[in-house]
C-alpha cells in the first residue's frame, strides 16, 4: 500500500505517491481547487492504492499556528471522514522553497515552474515523511 502526500493550498492540491516500498515520493498532479477536489482524490487513492496521507502543516516560521493550519486541520478531517484513511501532518515550512530550488537548479523555465511547484512541494513533504520512516525503521533494528 502507498502513501499519498499533499500540499493543500488556496488555490491548488499538490498531489504525491510513494512507491509500492515506501521509499520514494513521485509527483503525480495538481488538482485545481473545486467541488470535484475530493473526487479527483478518490480516483487517484483508489488508482494508486493509498493507505495513508501526509498532509503538509503550515506552521509559521516561528512554530506558531496560524489561519492557514486551521484550514488545513479542517481538510485532514473531511479527508478522515471521506476515505476512512489516516491523516498525519509533516511540518511543510520551507518544502516550496526546497521544491523552487530543485527545479531552479534543473533549469526549468518560469512557466513550467508554476505549473508543477505544488506537485514538487507535495514531493518534498512526502519524501520527507518516508526519510522518517525509514530512520524509524532502521533504529528499530539496531
Amino acid at each position: 500500500m502507498r502513501i499519498m502526500g499533499l500540499d493543500y493550498g488556496e488555490r491548488t492540491i499538490g498531489v504525491a505517491v510513494s512507491d509500492a516500498l515506501r521509499l520514494t515520493a513521485q509527483g503525480i498532479t495538481t488538482i485545481r481547487r473545486s467541488r470535484t477536489e475530493l473526487e479527483e482524490l478518490e480516483d487517484i487513492i483508489a488508482s494508486y492504492e493509498v493507505s495513508e496521507v501526509v498532509l503538509g502543516y503550515p506552521k509559521n516560521m516561528n512554530g506558531t499556528v496560524g489561519p492557514r493550519a486551521q484550514l488545513t486541520e479542517a481538510f485532514a478531517q473531511v479527508l478522515r471522514e471521506r476515505f476512512g484513511l489516516p491523516v498525519e501532518f509533516w511540518d511543510e515550512r520551507l518544502s516550496t522553497v526546497a521544491a523552487q530550488r530543485s527545479l531552479l537548479e534543473a533549469d526549468v523555465s518560469r512557466a513550467k515552474r508554476k505549473k508543477v511547484i505544488d506537485k514538487m512541494a507535495a514531493v518534498v513533504i512526502l519524501q520527507g515523511y518516508l526519510d522518517r520512516l525509514q530512520a524509524l525503521k532502521r533504529k528499530m533494528t539496531e
